[in-house]
């Protein structure tokens, strides 16, 4: 919802390094969330998970778009938990998405795009 920036998926406060694989990019309210998160509670299960990693695994078997095409879903622990850990609908993104929607532009193509907003 703002400018791109690098996220280290694994945090260099938390042993993470500087190389491609543990690297990609997060908008900047969703980084300013996740600052060095790797793990939060499923609100379903209630059990605490790691948060969604792009270099490991794919959007589509841990998230969805709801029928508008405005609201991420989680379909796993892991997605649900990234969801609610990096506030992936606020009030911001959800207005930001409709607008995209409207213009055509969004939900993404999930058979030729994987990423996450």
């Amino acid at each position: 919802m703002g400018r791109l920036q690098i996220d280290h998926i694994q945090p260099l406060a938390k042993g993470g390094a500087n190389t491609e694989d543990n690297l990609c990019l997060a908008c900047e309210l969703c980084n300013q969330y996740k600052w060095t998160q790797t793990e939060a509670i499923d609100p379903k299960s209630e059990v605490l998970v790691s948060l969604f990693n792009p270099r490991l695994q794919k959007w589509q078997e841990h998230f969805t778009w709801t029928q508008e095409g405005t609201e991420i879903m989680g379909v796993t622990a892991c997605g649900r938990a990234t969801i609610v850990a990096l506030r992936l609908n606020s009030n911001l993104a959800v207005i930001v998405r409709k607008n995209w929607v409207k213009a055509g532009w969004h939900p993404p193509n999930l058979q030729t795009e994987s990423h996450l907003t």
